[in-house]
C-alpha cells in the first residue's frame, strides 16, 4: 500500500505523500479547473467547477429549489439545511452515474462553488438574489446552513461547499473587473467578513473563491492582507479564483504585465486552483523563476487534500449506491415546495387574501410572468422535470374560470415588432379579460436575464444592475391600467430584490423566484390553505436616488443597520394571515425566551425576531438581528421559544477592526418584525423589550 493510501493517515498526510509521488510538471497540472489525469498514480481527471446554488446546477435534471435569496426569507435555518442535503444527495447520484460512464466534463464533480455569501448592500446589484440579503448574522447562519447540508458530518464530504465572493463584492457589475473596492476596517470586520469567518470557523467550509474586484488595491484572488486573514481564521480548505479574475490582473487591474505574472503573483499569494487559463502559464513562471517548486507542490497538496476527504482515492465511499433515481424525487420537490411556501413575503394586504372561492366565480390571471418559467428559475440553476407557473398553480387550485393574457413584454414597450399598433400591444386584450373577472392577479417583475450577472443581462439595464426599483416601463403602464379598471387587483411580483411596484394594490406578494414548485406554492397562499410566512432579508427602499453612490462600499446609509430613511418595507417584515403577540420576553445565561400566542381563529405561521441594541459608541447605529425562531400557533395557542444569542452579538467594532464587548447596556427586542415605527405602522403590532446590563 502506498502511503497516500492509508486511510488511517490525515487527509493532508496522505495528500503530502501523493503529490511528492508526482514531478513538478504533474504537479502544475492539477492546478487548473479542468485537471488532467495522472495514469501512473491512479489519479482520474477532475473538473472543479460546478455549481449548486439553489439545487444541482448546469448539469441536467435536478430539484430546483428558490432561489437563495428566497431561501434566506424563509428564516428557517433547518428547512434550509434540509434543502442543501438533497442537493448533495442528488449531487452524489448524478456523480456516480457519470463516473460509471467515465464522464469527467465540467459540472460533473462534486466541488460546488456555492454558497454565495456576499452582502446585499446595495438594491441596484444584479447578482445580489444569489445571496442570503443584507445582514451579516442571517448570511452567516443561512451559509452554515448550507454548508453543513452540503458537505455532511461523515468521515468523507457528501460534497465540497466552497464560500464565495472573497471578499467585499457587490457591483456595480459592469466594473467588477476593474473595480478597487476601497473599504475601511470598521465594516470590512463588521459587515463585510463575519459570515466567511463563521462558514471557515464553524462549518468547516472546504472552498474559499476570489471575488474579480481589488480590495484596498490588492486583488482579491492574490491578496496577502485577504490570505492572512484566512490563516488567522484556520482555514485548511482550497482557493479558487473566479473565472477569469487572474488574466484580470493584466488585462484590466494592470498590476501584472501579462498572464505569466498574473499566474505567478497568484499562486505565491495563495490562489491554490485557476478558474480560467493563466495557469496554463505556471510551468513558465516555474522556468523564469518566479514561483518555486514548493510554491507549486503547496498548492497540489491543497487540491489533493479536498478530493482525499471527497473520497476519490480511497475505492469506495458510502455514497456510491446513491442512485440516479432519488434525482429530483417526489420527496425532494415536497421540500422545495416547503421552502418556495416559506420564503414568499406577504407585504400588502387590505383584507382580500386569502381569496374566498365562494365569492368569486372568475380570475383573470395578467401579466409576463404569469406562465414563465424563468421567473421561477433565477440563475446557476438546474433543469427541473416539472415546472409549474404561477398561471398553472391557480388554475390547479382554482374551480372557477381563469382566463389570462401576458399584457405586456416583461421590458420591451411592444410584444410583437412587426407590428404598426405601436407601443402596449398587449394591453387591449389584458383590459378585456381584467373586465370579465370578478378579481385580478397581476404577475410581474424581474427575471435573471435582466436581473443578474454582467454577460447574462441583455436589456436596457447596466451589465445586470438595476438602475432603479422600479418595474420596466411596460409593466408599470399595465400595472396602472389594470388599476383604473376598478377591479380587485392583487399583485404577485416575482424578482430577486427591491421592487417598488408604485400602485396600491388590495395585496402585494413579493414571491421571489421560487423554484419549480413556485406556482403551486403561490396558489396556496393565495386561497389560504397555507399562511404566508416569509420575511424580507434586505430593506426595501422608496427611491435608488436617495441612496449612497453604487461605488461606495461604506455601510453609511445603507441596510437597516445603518439608516432608516427612504424605507418602503423593512428588513425583517412580511405580514401573515391573522395576528401573532408578543406576550412575554427574558434573557439569562445567553437564551433569550418568548412567549407569543395566536389571539385569533384562525392558525398563524411566522417568525419571531430578535435584535439587540448597543449602547457603545462604536456600536452600528440601531440594531442587529441576533436570532429568530420560525412558529406555527393554532387558534387561541400560545407558548414559549427560547433562542439562543450568540456571544458574538455583544460585540462592536471600532475603526481599527477591533471586536470587542464595549456596551455597559443592552437591548434585547423580540417580536414578528424590527423594532422600528415602520414596521409598526405596517403590522399594528410593537416589539417587546429587555435590558441586559453587563
Amino acid at each position: 500500500m502506498k502511503r497516500y493510501e492509508d486511510t488511517a493517515l490525515t487527509a493532508e498526510e496522505r495528500a503530502e505523500a501523493l503529490v511528492a509521488e508526482m514531478t513538478v510538471e504533474e504537479a502544475a497540472s492539477q492546478l487548473r479547473y479542468d485537471a488532467p489525469a495522472i495514469p501512473r498514480l491512479g489519479i482520474p481527471a477532475y473538473n472543479w467547477w460546478n455549481e449548486a446554488l439553489h439545487g444541482v446546477a448546469r448539469s441536467g435534471t435536478a430539484t430546483v429549489f428558490p432561489q437563495a435569496i428566497g431561501l434566506a426569507a424563509m428564516f428557517d435555518t433547518d428547512t434550509l439545511k434540509t434543502a442543501a442535503e438533497i442537493v448533495s444527495t442528488e449531487a452524489r447520484a448524478k456523480y456516480n452515474g457519470y463516473q460509471k460512464r467515465g464522464d469527467t466534463g465540467i459540472y460533473k464533480g462534486l466541488t460546488f462553488w456555492s454558497p454565495n455569501i456576499n452582502i446585499f448592500r446595495d438594491p441596484r446589484w444584479g447578482r445580489g438574489h444569489e445571496t442570503y440579503g443584507e445582514d451579516p448574522y442571517l448570511t452567516a447562519e443561512c451559509g452554515k446552513a448550507y454548508v453543513e447540508g452540503l458537505q455532511g458530518n461523515g468521515p468523507v464530504l457528501r460534497a465540497a461547499a466552497c464560500a464565495k465572493h472573497f471578499a467585499v463584492h457587490s457591483g456595480p457589475e459592469n466594473m467588477r473587473h476593474s473595480f478597487d473596492a476601497v473599504i475601511g476596517k470598521k465594516d470590512l470586520y463588521e459587515t463585510y467578513l463575519p459570515a466567511f469567518e463563521a462558514l471557515v470557523r464553524d462549518a468547516h467550509v472546504e472552498g474559499i473563491m476570489g471575488a474579480y474586484n481589488r480590495v484596498n488595491g490588492e486583488p482579491a484572488c492574490a491578496s496577502p492582507a485577504l490570505q492572512e486573514i484566512l490563516r488567522e481564521w484556520g482555514f485548511d480548505g482550497y482557493f479558487v479564483s473566479d473565472c477569469g479574475a487572474i488574466s484580470d490582473f493584466h488585462a484590466f487591474h494592470h498590476i501584472t504585465a501579462n498572464a505569466v505574472d498574473s499566474a505567478a503573483i497568484a499562486l505565491k499569494n495563495g490562489c491554490d486552483v485557476n478558474c480560467g487559463g493563466c495557469y496554463a502559464q505556471i510551468l513558465t513562471a516555474y522556468e523564469e523563476g518566479l514561483v518555486s517548486e514548493d510554491d507549486i507542490r503547496r498548492a497540489c497538496v491543497h487540491l489533493m487534500r479536498t478530493r482525499i476527504r471527497l473520497g476519490m482515492f480511497d475505492g469506495g465511499t458510502e455514497y456510491d449506491d446513491i442512485p440516479y433515481s432519488v434525482v429530483a424525487c417526489d420527496d425532494h420537490k415536497d421540500i422545495a415546495w416547503q421552502c418556495a411556501l416559506e420564503s414568499m413575503v406577504l407585504l400588502k394586504n387590505n383584507g382580500i387574501l386569502p381569496l374566498d372561492e365562494e365569492k368569486i366565480s372568475t380570475i383573470a390571471v395578467i401579466g409576463p410572468n404569469a406562465n414563465s418559467r424563468t421567473a421561477l428559475e433565477g440563475n446557476y440553476m438546474g433543469t427541473a422535470d416539472r415546472y409549474i407557473t404561477f398561471l398553472e398553480g391557480i388554475q390547479d387550485r382554482f374551480p372557477g374560470r381563469v382566463i389570462t393574457a401576458p399584457g405586456a413584454h416583461l421590458y420591451k414597450l411592444r410584444s410583437e415588432n412587426c407590428n404598426n399598433d405601436g407601443d402596449h400591444d398587449r394591453l387591449a386584450e389584458a383590459l378585456e379579460a381584467a373586465v370579465c373577472a370578478d378579481v385580478v392577479i397581476a404577475c410581474v417583475g424581474l427575471d435573471a436575464s435582466i436581473e443578474g450577472e454582467e454577460g447574462d443581462a441583455s436589456n436596457e439595464y447596466a451589465a445586470g444592475d438595476k438602475r432603479s426599483l422600479l418595474l420596466p416601463e411596460s409593466q408599470r403602464v399595465l400595472l396602472r391600467a389594470l388599476k383604473e379598471t376598478g377591479k380587485p387587483l392583487i399583485v404577485l411580483c416575482a424578482a430577486g430584490s427591491a421592487i417598488n411596484t408604485e400602485i396600491d394594490a388590495d395585496a402585494l406578494l413579493h414571491v421571489w423566484y421560487p423554484g419549480q414548485m413556485g406556482g403551486e406554492a403561490a396558489a396556496s397562499i393565495l386561497f389560504g390553505d397555507f399562511a404566508p410566512s416569509g420575511k424580507l432579508p434586505v430593506t426595501f427602499y422608496e427611491d435608488t436616488e436617495k441612496l449612497p453612490d453604487f461605488t461606495d462600499y461604506s455601510m453609511k446609509n445603507r441596510t437597516y443597520r445603518y439608516t432608516q430613511d427612504n424605507i418602503l418595507y423593512p428588513f425583517g417584515y412580511g405580514l401573515t394571515y391573522g395576528t401573532v403577540l408578543v406576550k412575554a420576553l427574558s434573557y439569562e445565561n445567553g437564551i433569550a425566551s418568548v412567549t407569543v400566542q395566536n389571539p385569533g381563529d384562525v392558525r398563524c405561521d411566522d417568525v419571531i425576531e430578535l435584535y439587540l441594541h448597543d449602547n457603545a459608541p462604536c456600536a452600528v447605529p440601531y440594531y442587529s438581528l441576533c436570532g429568530f425562531a420560525r412558529i406555527s400557533l393554532a387558534p387561541g395557542q400560545e407558548k414559549t421559544v427560547a433562542v439562543e444569542i450568540p456571544t458574538t452579538a455583544f460585540l462592536s467594532v471600532d475603526e481599527d477592526g477591533i471586536r470587542a464587548v464595549r456596551g455597559t447596556q443592552y437591548t434585547l427586542y423580540a417580536g414578528t418584525h424590527q423594532p422600528d415605527a415602520k414596521s409598526e405602522a405596517l403590522t399594528g403590532t410593537k416589539c417587546l423589550s429587555f435590558t441586559i446590563n453587563f
